[in-house]
């Protein structure tokens, strides 16, 4: 991958063999794996159900582009979590997005897609657009972009309710794409009534809100959304829920659903740009069932949420054993801690206390102690074979990455 430049070190680690929350390089070497792939390994490497049901669909077969019975049960599956009666199937959360945001525009007659400042939504073009002084500008770093973000995009901070109220009373905007706590920046938390207020406001002025439940599937076996009863028109989610395999889905509300249904045409339903050859394959699906039923269960999360209790107050009190000027997040099995004293209450904010250098710092003193974070990031994803003994182990290492750093 193109942003692999970027581990810390002079070259990555190779991985030779991965189980639950540990993995092997190929100079034998086991790690504490708390990156977990970035998400796309949250279920821990190999879960033995997802493995079974994938090695059983292999030697059945593995894409047929129709569909089978596994599809059926993760439709109903996916309601109940989520509370959306239709679904389709994609690979990966980044074309769940893109189609989602092409099905908006269809229904809706209106031209920009709205998101937070520093979101994250893969590689998905209308995304990669940034705020500089007040104005919609591509972000730093987006290559070959087809057109100016600003022609296809709106972009406020998150948590700003009247920037927002702003861009949506104006009427053009057709839906706004929003991780219900973003993550991919650090973790910044929504304030008090601001879910209600993107709901009301997203009601009032007839645009679509569509949640990006990715990374924030972390929170509870149905995301941030059961959690915390949001509304979504249409949520999106990807890489956790194939424990490993690329799948990916979106759903939709039955209003949603009718008003795609009336824009259907048949005859063209073939050069709409939405949909994959690959994509609801069987071995995906399969894949997705398994760790769905059995892996990404409330079980699983009865396990990892304390775990993730148990790292961040871990990091916590060497923050206050040391008096650093740092502090930790979290989410569900999910915990970060940034080098900054207050939390951000937005991207731009978490942009401006960004420090590379001592990021790459940690990073690569934990790595050399057998830990795995995040890169880009100081965010560790608990797997649902994680021990306390596993927790433990990485708040003696970041207490020992912490007196190093003083000590220079």
């Amino acid at each position: 991958m193109h942003w692999m430049v970027k581990w810390a070190g002079a070259y990555p680690v190779f991985v030779e063999q991965a189980s639950g929350a540990h993995f092997t390089d190929v100079d034998g070497n086991r790690y504490l794996d708390l990156c977990l792939g970035d998400t796309g390994a949250m279920t821990g490497h190999a879960p033995q159900a997802t493995v079974e049901a994938i090695a059983q669909q292999i030697a059945r077969g593995i894409t047929f582009m129709l569909p089978t019975e596994d599809a059926l049960w993760i439709g109903r599956e996916l309601e109940r979590r989520f509370g959306l009666p239709y679904w389709q199937l994609a690979l990966t959360a980044t074309d769940a997005n893109r189609f989602a945001l092409r099905l908006a525009r269809q229904i809706t007659g209106r031209k920009y897609v709205l998101v937070f400042n520093w979101c994250y939504h893969g590689t998905v073009d209308e995304t990669f657009a940034s705020l500089v002084d007040g104005d919609v500008v591509p972000r730093r770093g987006n290559i070959g972009a087809a057109v100016n973000p600003s022609e296809t995009t709106r972009v406020v901070e998150f948590n700003d309710l009247a920037a927002l109220e702003a861009v949506l009373s104006t009427g053009e905007v057709a839906c706004v794409l929003a991780e219900p706590v973003m993550t991919n920046i650090g973790i910044v938390h929504p304030q008090a009534g601001f879910h209600e207020a993107l709901r009301e406001m997203t009601r009032r002025t007839g645009t679509l809100l569509i949640i990006d439940e990715t990374h924030t599937i972390c929170t509870s076996p149905g995301g941030y959304t059961a959690a915390y009863n949001l509304e979504p028109d249409i949520l999106t989610i990807g890489k956790p829920i194939g424990g490993g395999i690329p799948t990916a889905v979106y759903g939709f509300s039955a209003e949603v659903a009718e008003r795609i249904q009336q824009k259907l045409s048949v005859d063209h339903a073939d050069t709409g740009g939405i949909g994959g050859t690959l994509a609801g394959n069987a071995l995906s699906v399969a894949a997705m069932k398994a760790t769905l039923e059995h892996v990404l269960t409330d079980e699983a999360y009865a396990h990892t949420i304390p775990l993730a209790e148990r790292w961040t107050d871990g990091v916590q009190s060497v923050i206050d054993e040391y008096d650093l000027p740092w502090h930790v997040t979290q989410l569900g099995c999910r915990a970060e801690y940034w080098f900054c004293e207050n939390a951000p209450q937005n991207g731009g904010e978490a942009v401006a206390s960004m420090d590379d250098d001592l990021d790459r710092y940690m990073h690569l003193a934990a790595l050399n102690r057998g830990i795995l974070l995040t890169p880009f990031h100081n965010m560790a994803l608990i797997a649902p074979q994680t021990t306390e003994a596993d927790i433990d182990r990485h708040t003696a290492v970041f207490r020992e990455c912490v007196e190093r750093l003083l000590a220079v």
